[in-house]
């Protein structure tokens, strides 16, 4: 999940660190098998209540297993460590239910060919294996947690729609939850109903029902096959007709959902963090009020009025700056102080936009989003003060206001490190990072430079891991290359020295800032890298 409360979101997950590789073996089970090793067995071996998979006893598994998710993993990613709890006590709990649903693991590491049959290039991945079909195995789109993981395999376990056969059923379904989905349809069985379900099976976190009677459709004022989703706030339903022609779309129906699913203002809480970033909504306005201020709680008003024509595009978000938000204000350069006021994110990149002046009316708000949307505002760029003595040392403090004039230096061969003061991968690497200024200090055409970038931000360059390394060489053109190879000294002067390639590499093609989006990490569902994430 990255976004504007991504420090937070950092926080709570527990930092999902990568840790050093390891080569134990455990219970003397081979985890590696070399060359003339005996050939392990078919029998169905368990750890934590998890199937311990490889290629000799895995179709044994699909073939006793109607449901079977398996979580291919490193020993040494952090990730797969991380889950490893909430993986077991979902293990337990689906067992308990069933004994056709089971959940396997299988050591991506040591089983090559399995990762290479599944196409598995991060870890932890999690793929599904329904009824022994070995070709087709569905991926996991769940939360990674025990409840996530439950409520996904429950759907797929059961019906993922109840059915409604008469108006008190519907009606007892329909003021059971806060939010509920109904699915009308004529025909249970045509290309609409089966879109249908398989949106059910994949929105877990909402109950579905499907009604097919003539006389549900007239209870509810309906001649048509309709979508309905039934919530007891906002406008209370939202219908969503099906086209004749075109049928349903399954990915376009799940995100219409999602966003309707949520309230059209939306305050930011422990509880609501997950959805606000998982409707993948592009851009994000938040009012950042202090709601202990009768006077401040009365701009949420206008904030309201203006949300409605931006739905789906814009999220509309409130942040209590003395409760669960006063997290987020550092990514902001807030302090509670700075409440009341406006900030829109847009989410692809972390930009942030602000008004030149705050003014919280309905009409203003609007302009304002408009205006950000129509690319007519400027993102506003935070910036920390240049430390005293910044360009003595021998790694160069870089900051947004310093930046521009050092990197784009034409004299000078510039290697720059973009981190995070709490990232661990940075802190492991500053080491070596120092005694690479400490080798080129004398050097006239080369700067060995470092730069916070969560106190810090670029116009043309977005940074999404850490650490993020970037060669800028000499000359015109603002090229930049970045660095993925190895994070040792011998390694980054190879580099230098080279002039922004190693040896053995092919030459690497320049690219503009203007063109970049930094260094793209995978999802908290899985990295084989070892960066943290943004």
């Amino acid at each position: 999940m990255r976004g504007w409360g991504a420090r937070l979101v950092w926080l709570l997950a527990l930092a999902w660190l990568g840790l050093a590789l390891g080569g134990e073996e455990e219970d003397g089970e081979v985890v590696v098998e070399e060359e003339g090793d005996e050939a392990l067995s078919d029998e169905l071996g368990e750890e934590d209540g998890i199937l311990v998979l490889h290629e000799h006893n895995f179709a044994r598994a699909l073939s006793e297993h109607r449901l079977l998710l398996v979580e291919f993993y490193a020993p040494w990613c952090g990730h797969c460590q991380r889950l490893a709890p909430a993986f077991a006590q979902a293990a337990a709990t689906l067992r308990n239910e069933s004994s056709l649903v089971r959940l396997g693991k299988v050591d991506a590491t040591a089983q090559a060919a399995l990762a290479s049959e599944f196409g598995v290039t991060s870890y932890p991945t999690l793929k599904l294996f329904r009824d022994g079909n070995r070709t087709q195995p569905l991926a996991y789109t769940g939360r990674m947690d025990t409840e996530g993981i439950v409520r996904w395999m429950q759907r797929r376990a059961g019906p993922s729609a109840t059915l409604l056969q008469d108006t008190d059923t519907a009606a007892a379904f329909i003021s059971s939850q806060d939010l509920v989905v109904v699915g009308f349809f004529k025909d249970l069985q045509g290309q609409a109903a089966q879109a249908f379900y398989e949106v059910a099976g994949e929105v877990v976190d909402v109950p579905f029902g499907v009604a097919e009677a003539a006389e549900l459709f007239q209870a509810y004022g309906l001649s048509a096959d309709t979508v309905c989703l039934f919530k007891k706030f906002d406008d209370g339903r939202t219908d969503f007709p099906v086209d004749p022609a075109q049928g349903l779309d399954v990915a376009e129906l799940t995100q219409l959902l999602r966003v309707h699913s949520l309230e059209l203002v939306i305050e930011f809480t422990n509880e609501t963090s997950a959805q606000i970033f998982g409707v993948k909504i592009p851009h994000h306005m938040l009012l950042f009020l202090n709601k202990s201020s009768p006077v401040q709680l009365a701009l949420r008003d206008g904030f309201r009025a203006a949300a409605g024509a931006f739905r789906g595009k814009v999220l509309f978000v409130v942040v209590d700056v003395t409760g669960h938000g006063a997290d987020v204000l550092p990514f902001f350069a807030m302090t509670p102080a700075d409440a009341p006021t406006l900030r829109l994110v847009k989410m692809e990149n972390n930009r942030k936009y602000r008004m030149d002046q705050d003014t919280f009316s309905e009409e203003a708000i609007r302009t304002f989003v408009q205006a950000v949307l129509d690319g007519k505002v400027k993102p506003h760029l935070l910036s920390a003060e240049p430390p005293e003595g910044w360009d003595t040392g021998p790694v160069k403090v870089l900051v947004g206001k310093t930046f521009e004039q050092v990197a784009f230096d034409e004299t000078k061969n510039v290697f720059v490190k973009f981190y995070a003061p709490w990232c661990s991968h940075c802190q492991a690497m500053a080491a070596a990072w120092e005694e690479l200024g400490e080798r080129y200090k004398d050097h006239e055409d080369i700067v060995i430079a470092e730069l916070d970038a969560t106190a810090n931000e670029l116009e043309d360059i977005t940074i999404n891991g850490f650490p993020t390394l970037h060669y800028f060489p000499a000359g015109p053109g603002r090229k930049m290359i970045e660095y993925k190879s190895t994070r040792d000294v011998e390694t980054f002067s190879k580099f230098l020295e080279n002039g922004g390639t190693l040896p053995e590499e092919p030459p690497a093609v320049p690219k503009t800032p203007e063109n970049s989006t930094g260094s793209e990490e995978p999802s908290l569902l899985g990295t084989a890298e070892s960066r943290d994430e943004l």
